[in-house]
């Protein structure tokens, strides 16, 4: 009996978590308040060849004039070949350590070897506690793959926090040396599309995939106003699974929030999503120059979604329980 009911209750709670997903997809979007044909930056910059208003279905900017990238905004042809001819290198940074390099890792590499920047130059730097088990990827010419030895915590939320000051850190050592443009990703994520050149910018943000059809005050920002990641009201909701920008902005986030973080300690305060918190933070007070729809992180048992046209990068099947040990 006692399990007929769990079963019931179980049902229950899956059928309510549908219903709310299905409403949310109702939830109209605001729109691009900018006019037609404004150009979003002087002259003849890239991102002046976005259309604005190819989709009617979704916000594709913002009140302070940043892009939202959404597909059918842009010809990827364009955007590569102007990239191409800069002769850019993208650095792409990402944590595998403990049982997320034994999981992760090596399909994330696989995937985005198929997917991300596909056709410019890349390197990874990939921190983990154990360099030896860093899989060998066949990679594509101009492509390289860095590994750095990374203490492992006995609190994953440690980790998750302390990858800004790492990050910061590679920027002043290595990446400000090779690369114009960062991006830096979690690494429980498979590429399974296009993720290129028009996810350049000068500071990146993803619009999180459960929150960006959401009223705003649904949105999980930290309500501690002892925290330096408190927010009481804001513009978006940010996902931490993905940012990134030229290297000296991404050398200034990192920086600011690693400070916070390290602030909130000497108070004996945690934000509430960690450096989620403080990403979100920085970035009302400093705006994304552009932000990434959620096809660039989707949550596939979100459902299906009319103005999801294409998943980019996807959410891997979680056991926290198992992999945070």
């Amino acid at each position: 009996m006692l399990n007929f009911i769990s079963l019931t209750n179980s049902l229950c709670i899956f059928s309510c978590f549908l219903l709310n997903r299905f409403i949310e997809g109702l939830i109209p979007m605001d729109k691009c308040p900018l006019p037609h044909e404004y150009p979003l930056h002087p002259g003849n910059h890239v991102d002046n060849s976005l259309d604005l208003w190819s989709r009617t279905d979704v916000q594709t900017c913002t009140y302070w004039g940043a892009p939202i990238i959404w597909d059918g905004m842009f010809d990827p042809e364009y955007y590569d070949d102007f990239y191409r001819k800069q002769n850019i290198t993208v650095a792409l940074t990402v944590f595998a350590v403990g049982r997320y390099l034994d999981l992760y890792l090596e399909k994330f590499l696989t995937s985005a070897e198929q997917h991300f920047m596909f056709g410019q130059r890349v390197i990874y730097y990939v921190f983990t506690d154990s360099p030896e088990k860093v899989p060998k990827i066949k990679m594509a010419a101009f492509r390289t793959l860095l590994t750095f030895r990374v203490e492992k915590y006995s609190r994953w939320q440690d980790v998750s926090m302390l990858r800004m000051k790492m990050i910061s850190d590679i920027i002043d050592s290595h990446v400000r040396h090779h690369a114009q443009y960062i991006f830096c990703l979690d690494v429980d994520q498979t590429f399974v599309g296009r993720f290129g050149t028009e996810a350049l910018g000068d500071m990146v943000a993803l619009l999180h995939s459960f929150y960006y059809r959401r009223p705003k005050f649904f949105y999980t920002y930290d309500q501690n106003p002892k925290s330096t990641a408190y927010i009481k009201t804001g513009d978006m909701y940010y996902h931490a699974a993905v940012f990134g920008g030229t290297w000296q902005r991404v050398k200034n986030l990192t920086q600011i929030c690693y400070d916070g973080i390290m602030q909130d300690k000497m108070n004996h305060v945690e934000a509430l999503w960690h450096d989620e918190s403080h990403l979100n933070k920085y970035f009302l007070l400093y705006k994304p120059t552009k932000l990434l729809s959620p096809e660039y992180c989707w949550a596939e048992y979100i459902g299906y979604r009319s103005d999801i046209h294409v998943h980019r990068l996807v959410w891997a099947e979680k056991n926290y329980k198992f992999v945070r040990q």
